[in-house]
């Protein structure tokens, strides 16, 4: 499966993939289609950046 680290660290760190998505903008489905390809180097960045993010404001 693509996109594991994304998956994996949202998962580690509490984060659901629908709050990634409306972080970015977007629908919670584009963003499970977006991950169904591996996601260039600066759009991984930015999503482990919104991880990092969404965790700090939960704990």
């Amino acid at each position: 499966m693509n996109n594991q680290d994304i998956r994996r660290t949202a998962a580690g760190a509490g984060v659901k993939l629908w709050q990634i998505a409306e972080a970015l903008g977007i629908a919670d489905c584009s963003l499970s289609r977006k991950l169904r390809r591996e996601l260039p180097p600066e759009e991984k960045t930015r999503m482990l950046n919104i991880i990092r993010e969404l965790s700090k404001e939960a704990g």
